[in-house]
């Protein structure tokens, strides 16, 4: 096997991609260098045998403007963080704070009890524990000797 030199070139991307490829990487949200952003928040989904505990980063959002559904074994977390007016005679030297809407959805591999979940919001995190059905918990089955 040869060792080949990478080369940003060989790779298919410019430059230009491949940092914006590690600024969404590191801040989870697509920067456009046309100046124009649209805005994803980070997310993190732990299983247990009990239940899918989401965690959302949402700092800056009041609970009216978050929206969290459940149907057909998908979770879908919707909101719109909503930009300050701008005040007359005053100069902006920098605007790197995103706005706007967006939607994060997942897939949840068994079935759940749509009646028993709960969220919270504190400190600019929002947590969704979203407990399994009994039918989708694991159990174990007892063997019995054959006569």
């Amino acid at each position: 096997m040869a060792l080949v030199r990478w080369s940003p070139v060989r790779s298919g991307f410019t430059p230009q991609q491949e940092l914006s490829r590690f600024v969404d990487d590191f801040f989870g949200r697509r920067f456009d260098f046309e100046g124009s952003t649209t805005w994803q928040p980070v997310v993190d989904v732990e299983e247990t045998p009990e239940a899918y505990h989401v965690r959302t980063e949402l700092p800056g959002l009041r609970l009216e403007d978050i929206k969290i559904t459940v149907a057909d074994n998908a979770l879908s977390i919707r909101g719109e963080k909503r930009r300050e007016e701008e005040k007359k005679g005053t100069t902006y030297h920098r605007v790197e704070r995103v706005y706007g809407s967006f939607e994060r959805s997942f897939s949840l591999g068994h079935a759940v009890a749509a009646d028993k979940i709960e969220a919270t919001y504190r400190d600019g995190v929002l947590e969704v524990c979203i407990p399994k059905a009994e039918e989708a918990k694991a159990r174990e089955i007892q063997v019995k000797i054959a006569k």
